[in-house]
């Protein structure tokens, strides 16, 4: 470290924090200031959509749902293991191409077992 104390190296990364929270405290106060303010009473409402309120926004969904987002989460994160696999997959070879078919195995397994127990039926 040639003889710097540690937090003196920290100090330029202090001073950008500093300067952010300046700049965008003072941006929002001018802000504040310039942009017109003429609250109405549906502008005070829940929802600003203009739509009256009906019903109790806590309701239970069904638990497919969650389960099919949880699916659409497994296999958004399967096509991110996929891609880098995708652009090496000339020098990765024989074995690189068992492996993906050993993963997108697994993930049909848990597809299949979720179709199985009911939970992705559409009606």
């Amino acid at each position: 470290m040639g003889g710097e104390s540690v937090p003196l190296n920290y100090l330029p990364i202090l001073v950008f924090i500093g300067i952010a929270v300046v700049a965008i405290g003072g941006a929002l106060l001018v802000g504040s200031f310039i942009r017109p303010s003429r609250p109405y009473r549906a502008k005070r409402a829940p929802y600003e959509s203009g739509s009256p309120l009906f019903s109790d926004a806590r309701i239970q969904f069904p638990m497919r749902y969650y389960i099919i987002a949880m699916l659409f989460v497994v296999f958004d994160i399967e096509v991110i293991f996929m891609i880098p696999w995708a652009i090496r997959f000339q020098s990765l070879g024989l074995l690189g191409l068992i492996e993906m078919l050993v993963f997108i195995g697994i993930l049909l397994a848990g597809f299949w077992y979720a179709w199985k127990k009911g939970a992705l039926e559409w009606d």
